[in-house]
């Protein structure tokens, strides 16, 4: 692995932060107050290739690769992570799965709007009574004819509300446990698919949390991803990719914290000096940059293998554990130095504090990475070292 940046990737970087500086940034605390949707930025994520970006050109998307993605996921959301969570769900859990699973036809009708950004594009796996155990979802679909039909209920749908494409996983086969699960893409103007509900949630306030219901909705036997039956294999595989993409949301949460706590502690006098000068201050901000460096590093490891077309169930829940963890941490510090005023709505360390939660809980919680990467390990014997990792 090359720790060297490419001319492309670091033109994508600069281009993410160029963005985030001059156009999020300026809106991001008021949209995240007011809970507004930022429609108009997702369209330029798309008009910059950014909402399908490691979609071949030849599907209209901008071909780059995993590691450029995590780039600009970390620059989006270290400006602010609810645009970076919307980037992250078209990127990895829609446009992904159907570039791999995807029939010629499905690929050539939604790849091409997605990555456009005129399409935007929500999973739906989580139920009532499936979170963490994905394979204990209830959700039906019966064949009719050419049709399946679909009845039940998804939850904490992100993108539900303005999403127009969502990739519903649903039960064909009662009989056969995970195996009997299936993967449809479901147009959000079939009759049957509605928006319930949306949550009213502690961070990332402009990126909407639905409810979605399906009541005998239609949808054509065309729009099956994958055979039938490979429902779980096909999100079990996503997921990875979707782990490595909330890494990298952490990263830029924690990168961000870094940089508001350590420009505050620079210019916050007291007792005569900056407190950038105590120790304890110091400490701090040298835990959250070792931190973070080590997220980036694991983040861009997991992205590396991947697109290298390695197996990384492992690499990615390592990634997504110790970023979103590290998020957190970070987060709690810059808090901490900012003292009262990081409390407050106008600070910008308190939207951090409260986007960075998130992280634990969504793409897996921390237990369920803990549980992925043991029996990973458990697996190869018990040694951390896969036969994958050895041109590292």
């Amino acid at each position: 692995m090359d720790f060297d940046l490419t001319d492309e990737q670091r033109m994508v970087q600069e281009t993410a932060r160029s963005f985030s500086e001059k156009e999020i940034k300026p809106l991001a605390s008021r949209m995240d107050r007011e809970s507004l949707y930022p429609g108009d930025l997702v369209r330029r994520l798309g008009e910059m290739g950014f909402m399908g970006m490691c979609v071949p050109p030849q599907f209209g998307g901008a071909g780059m690769d995993l590691i450029s993605y995590v780039i600009a996921m970390e620059e989006i959301a270290k400006a602010w992570a609810s645009l970076s969570v919307i980037m992250t769900v078209n990127n990895s859990l829609v446009c992904d799965p159907i570039l791999r699973f995807g029939s010629e036809r499905l690929k050539r009708k939604y790849l091409p709007r997605l990555t456009r950004g005129e399409l935007l594009g929500c999973y739906a796996l989580t139920e009532p009574g499936a979170g963490s155990d994905a394979g204990a979802i209830q959700t039906k679909a019966k064949r009719d004819g050419t049709d399946y039909v679909l009845n039940g209920t998804k939850l904490f749908i992100t993108n539900g509300k303005h999403s127009h494409l969502a990739l519903v996983y649903a039960v064909t086969d009662p009989s056969r446990g995970k195996k009997g699960i299936s993967a449809f893409l479901v147009d959000k103007t079939a009759e049957g698919f509605g928006v319930t509900k949306l949550e009213d949630k502690l961070g990332l306030r402009a990126s909407d949390t639905a409810e979605l219901l399906f009541e005998d909705c239609r949808v054509p036997a065309e729009n099956l991803l994958g055979a039938e039956g490979e429902g779980f294999t096909i999100t079990m595989t996503t997921l990875d990719g979707g782990r490595i993409g909330i890494a990298a949301q952490a990263v830029g949460i924690a990168q961000a914290c870094l940089e508001e706590a350590s420009g505050y502690a620079r210019q916050r006098w007291q007792f005569g000096r900056p407190i950038a000068e105590f120790q304890a201050v110091q400490w701090m901000m040298a835990e959250m940059a070792v931190e973070t460096d080590a997220a980036r590093l694991l983040t861009h490891r997991a992205a590396w293998l991947r697109h290298r077309g390695e197996k990384v169930t492992r690499q990615a829940a390592m990634a997504k554990l110790f970023a979103s963890e590290t998020a957190n941490r970070a987060a709690y510090k810059a808090l901490q130095i900012f003292g009262g005023y990081g409390y407050i709505k106008e600070s910008a360390v308190e939207r951090l504090f409260r986007d960075a939660r998130i992280t634990t809980l969504y793409e897996g919680t921390s237990e369920i990475q803990r549980l992925v990467i043991a029996r990973r390990l458990m697996e190869q014997g018990g040694t951390a070292h896969g036969a994958q990792e050895k041109n590292l």
